[in-house]
């Protein structure tokens, strides 16, 4: 059984770098699917500034028609902190045997010694650690014993079994962010081309960035 993509994140908005991400981990690793996960509540992050609601649509708008990618809403269903181990725990239950892997990125990785309940995550789930070609890898410490004991060179491997592995990847990363949109619509500036079109649309007409409808259209 090949492995399910899980990419978790508050999606606020959603945009071309999680889309292009997504694209290149499905085609490159052979993943059966991207079950995109928005979280109610992060952890470790301020609230996002739009509703749950808006951002389940937008990421509709982006999604609905892309073959391989999913939309999973355990999360928003979800009362409390959106723990990455409690998803994949619930994921588990429907996927006893399944290859279950955990997207993220090397920021994020970076600092995985600090998430609920990390130790118990490579016990449910493999780990893919997308980042920059040529970006540093972790070669020391907590992380650098992890990846010795851990890490897979080989998306084929993930494969093999149903979670433990932690599998680097160097992918197009484009140097887009969800804060940055955000911060553009605030001043006035279309986001357009960094999302797509219907996003684009949702955005405008809920007015869920404080945009300016002149800048949005």
């Amino acid at each position: 059984m090949t492995a399910i993509g899980i990419f978790g994140g508050t999606f606020d908005p959603i945009h071309v770098g999680h889309l292009r991400t997504a694209t290149e981990l499905l085609e490159q690793l052979g993943l059966a699917e991207v079950r995109f996960v928005p979280c109610r509540v992060p952890p470790h992050d301020k609230s996002p500034t739009a509703s749950a609601e808006v951002r389940l649509c937008m990421l509709h708008a982006a999604l609905d028609d892309v073959p391989g990618f999913i939309i999973d809403e355990r999360e928003l269903r979800r009362a409390g902190p959106s723990y990455s181990v409690d998803t994949v725990e619930s994921m588990r239950s429907e996927f006893p045997d399944r290859p279950l892997a955990w997207i993220v990125g090397m920021d994020a990785f970076a600092t995985l010694a600090t998430w609920h309940r990390w130790e118990d995550l490579l016990g449910l789930t493999h780990i893919i650690v997308v980042h920059r070609p040529g970006a540093d890898v972790p070669g020391t410490g907590a992380l650098g014993a992890l990846l010795d004991e851990r890490r897979v060179h080989d998306a084929a491997e993930l494969d093999r079994s149903p979670a433990g592995g932690i599998l680097l990847h160097a992918v197009t990363q484009l140097d887009v962010s969800s804060t940055d949109i955000r911060d553009m619509i605030g001043r006035g500036v279309s986001p357009r081309y960094l999302v797509t079109e219907p996003v684009v649309d949702i955005i405008a007409a809920t007015g869920c960035y404080d945009h300016k409808e002149r800048a949005i259209r």
